[in-house]
């Protein structure tokens, strides 16, 4: 059973990774029921949060259906990631995960995110403040380095660890990659093969199909694996990967009708939790997702996008179940 601190995860947990508009707690919702094991909020800025920020604070809702959860926030400044620690602590999550790896502009310019990946030190040193801020146990989610001459995360892992963190997540690119190229875990398996670490280690990275997730976990000896942009529109990624564990067999993709269902309800609680206009509105870059592969789709796609009310969109896609039989369904998502 691996463990991050006390908290059991799984014999081989899968992970959704934390996404910013997209693991919010209508999509969290969907990867659980697909067999999701340990999930993360979207990233949170430590400077909204201890300034009462609305939608920061609404990003700390949290479900007891959800768990185990981890809250996941971002920053650079040492007091600031120190009374966000105190403030998430309230919230009760299971996990307080600090992202070292968004690799966006607006986060890297502020030595946030991955922008700490030029100040290692640093980074240690705002890792352990937050860890003597907290009861919970403290994760790290990281890239490989900034670029391909500072490729220094078997050292940044031994450090965090040294520093108190209980659990290690590493995205194989760097932070100049973005997320083009392919991931290389090489270095990740390198940390697993180190006899100082004890922390479990989660790989992230081009996880896309249940062959390639036994593949890696064999190959590089991963604790367990961080799925991100291969849930998106397809939760069943982890239900997919777990049978394939299980038995070596592929399941079926889901049906249309699944596919149409999930949708429906990812939209009802998205207007749920965050309101009738927004929740449409916020839909709107899921619907391509939900239907990939689906010859036509587009001009469904475009109703879909444009309509402001559920009532329609609903309609929208109970037509879209109507029109596709399951011969048309798409091999691959």
């Amino acid at each position: 059973m691996v463990k991050i601190g006390d908290v059991e995860v799984g014999e081989f947990p899968l992970l959704l990774a934390p996404m910013e508009d997209v693991s919010d707690p209508p999509f969290r919702a969907l990867c659980k029921e697909q067999g999701c094991d340990m999930m993360y909020t979207e990233f949170i800025s430590v400077e909204g949060l201890i300034r009462d920020a609305d939608k920061s604070l609404q990003k700390l809702d949290i479900y007891d259906d959800e768990r185990p959860i981890g809250i996941q926030i971002f920053g650079a400044e040492m007091d600031s990631m120190m009374r966000a620690a105190e403030i998430v602590e309230e919230a009760k999550p299971e996990v307080l995960d600090i992202n070292y790896g968004c690799p966006v502009k607006k986060v890297v310019c502020k030595m946030a995110g991955a922008g700490i990946l030029q100040d290692i030190d640093k980074m240690v040193e705002l890792t352990e403040a937050v860890v003597k801020s907290t009861s919970l146990p403290v994760t790290v989610k990281t890239r490989l380095g900034w670029d391909e001459n500072t490729k220094y995360i078997e050292e940044v892992a031994e450090r965090l660890q040294d520093v108190g963190i209980k659990a290690l997540s590493i995205h194989g690119r760097t932070r100049k990659q973005m997320y083009k190229g392919e991931a290389d875990w090489t270095l990740i398996g390198k940390i697993k093969e180190n006899p100082r670490i004890h922390i479990p280690i989660f790989g992230n990275g081009d996880i896309d199909s249940p062959q390639k997730a036994k593949e890696y976990r064999e190959r590089y000896g991963v604790d367990g694996i961080m799925i991100g942009r291969a849930s998106i529109g397809y939760p069943w990624v982890f239900r997919e990967i777990k049978h394939y564990f299980k038995t070596g067999e592929l399941l079926p993709p889901p049906t249309v009708h699944e596919r149409v269902e999930a949708a429906m309800q990812h939209l009802r609680r998205s207007v749920e939790w965050k309101g009738e206009k927004l929740g449409v509105l916020e839909m709107r870059r899921h619907y391509t997702s939900y239907f990939r592969g689906y010859p036509g789709i587009k001009e469904f796609r475009k109703k879909l996008v444009t309509e402001d009310g559920p009532a329609a969109i609903f309609d929208t896609l109970r037509e879209i179940e109507t029109q596709y039989t399951e011969a048309e369904a798409p091999v691959v998502h």
